[in-house]
């Protein structure tokens, strides 16, 4: 049961109504855009202005791929233990559904390059540890990223973080048992 009341969808916003109908009939989708009933104007902005345009590297400036992100992605809601975002395919046509299912063996899997490694594992440690983050392990990303796409690859990463964490703290999503960290 969510932690706050849930909008009858009738009451919803034109564009949060359609995003209601769309979803797919599970209790989560459909009750986190009813969540963000108390706010529409949010949800739409994020999803139409930042994420979806973000993810899927057709915003302007951005620098990672969108394979790179989803795979980020996919880690993080592991380790935020979010089923919804776990099962949420959003780059289907560049993470084939065996790297989506073996993301998180990525360290001793030949499915991802070195750079995808070393994003995940940088994103991992962003979810379970950020303030062990050290200068070394800056500069071993550097081996792979600008500076640019290090700022980006941060970017994605806190939101994902964020967004499925926000899901959990307001009960939207099936309760999970997140992972731990699978290196250090």
């Amino acid at each position: 049961m969510s932690r706050l009341p849930l909008p009858e969808p009738e009451t919803l916003s034109p564009y949060l109504h359609t995003a209601y109908e769309s979803a797919e009939e599970d209790w989560s989708g459909r009750n986190v855009v009813r969540a963000f009933g108390h706010a529409p104007e949010m949800m739409e902005t994020y999803l139409t202005q930042f994420y979806y345009p973000w993810h899927t590297s057709s915003a302007p400036g951005a620098r990672l791929s969108p394979r790179l992100k989803e795979l980020v992605r996919l880690r993080i809601a592991t380790l935020n233990g979010c089923v919804t975002c776990k099962a949420a395919r959003l780059a289907a046509d560049t993470v084939a559904e065996v790297e989506a299912l073996g993301i998180d063996d990525y360290a001793g899997s030949e499915d991802y390059s070195p750079s995808e490694k070393a994003a995940v594992w940088f994103a991992e440690m962003l979810a379970v540890d950020h303030h062990s983050i050290t200068d070394q392990h800056i500069a071993e990303l550097r081996e792979h990223y600008d500076d640019g796409e290090i700022v980006e690859l941060m970017m994605m990463a806190g939101q994902y973080i964020g967004f499925g964490r926000m899901l959990a703290v307001l009960q939207l999503e099936v309760a999970s048992c997140p992972l731990p960290a699978m290196r250090t």
